[in-house]
C-alpha cells in the first residue's frame, strides 16, 4: 500500500504544529505560574519587611521650674487608629526629657504576616504608660488601660472577642509558649522604646509587622518652627 506524499506531508505537518502548540502552552503555563509564585513571594517578603505608623510625638513646650531647678519638658503624643486616623491627643510633662514608652507588644508567626490574615497579619500592640525615669521620682502617665483592646487597634464589624482575649490572657500566653503557640503567637513581651525629646524635631513611633516597636526621628519642617498652629 502507498501513501501519498502530499498527504503524508500534510499529517506530519499538522503533527509539528499540534506538539508546537503543546511545548507553548506548557511553557507558557509554567511561565505564568513562575511569574504568579514569583509576585506572590515578593508580597510575602515586603509583608515581613512592612510597618505602620501608630503615633507620633514632639516637645509642645519647655518651662524652667525655680523650685526643683529643673527643665520641665511638656510632649505632644498623637497616637493613631489601625486606618491611619488621629485619636485625641495626649500631654505629659516631665521633669527631664530622657523618656519611654511602655508598651506590651505581641508577635505573630511569620506564616499569617505573609497571609496578611486579617487577625494575626502584623504585631499587635498596647501603649501602656508614658514614663521618665528618675529613682524614687520616677514619673509615669498612663496612656491606655492594660490588658484590654485598645482602641486604636480594635477591628471593625465588632469581631473583637479573638483580641479581647489575647489582651485578656496576655501573661498566660507570655508564659506558657504551647498556649501562644495555638493562638498563632510567636512572642508576647513588654518593650519600652525610649529617646531624648527636643523641640524641632518629630517623633514617628512605628510598629513592624514581624517585629517590635521602634523611635524614628527627623526635624520639622522648616515651615511649621515657632508657629502655634490652631487646632
Amino acid at each position: 500500500m502507498v501513501i501519498c506524499m502530499p498527504k503524508a506531508k500534510s499529517i506530519l505537518y499538522v503533527l509539528v504544529v499540534i506538539c508546537g502548540l503543546a511545548v507553548f502552552i506548557f511553557l507558557g503555563a509554567n511561565f505564568a505560574r513562575f511569574l504568579n509564585e514569583n509576585r506572590i513571594l515578593k508580597e510575602m517578603v515586603l509583608a515581613l519587611e512592612a510597618d505602620s505608623r501608630i503615633a507620633e510625638v514632639l516637645v509642645s513646650s519647655l518651662k524652667y521650674d525655680e523650685e526643683t531647678k529643673r527643665t520641665l519638658t511638656t510632649i505632644k503624643f498623637l497616637e493613631y487608629d489601625k486606618n491611619n486616623n488621629p485619636l485625641e491627643s495626649k500631654y505629659f510633662t516631665f521633669p527631664g526629657n530622657i523618656i519611654q514608652f511602655q508598651s506590651l507588644v505581641v508577635r505573630f508567626d511569620d506564616v499569617h504576616i505573609k497571609r496578611k490574615d486579617s487577625l494575626r497579619g502584623k504585631s499587635a500592640y498596647i501603649f501602656w504608660k508614658a514614663f521618665m525615669l528618675d529613682g524614687d521620682k520616677t514619673v509615669e502617665y498612663e496612656i491606655n488601660k492594660a490588658y484590654q483592646v485598645p482602641g486604636g487597634y480594635k477591628i471593625d464589624g465588632g469581631s473583637s472577642v479573638f483580641e479581647e482575649k489575647i489582651w485578656r490572657k496576655f501573661w498566660e500566653y507570655a508564659l506558657s509558649p504551647e498556649s501562644a503557640k495555638k493562638k498563632g503567637i510567636k512572642n508576647i513581651q513588654i518593650e519600652a522604646p525610649g529617646s531624648m525629646f527636643i523641640p524641632g524635631t518629630l517623633y514617628t513611633l512605628v510598629i513592624e509587622h514581624d517585629g517590635g516597636i521602634r523611635i524614628d526621628v527627623k526635624p520639622l519642617p522648616n515651615i511649621l518652627r515657632g508657629e502655634k498652629i490652631p487646632d
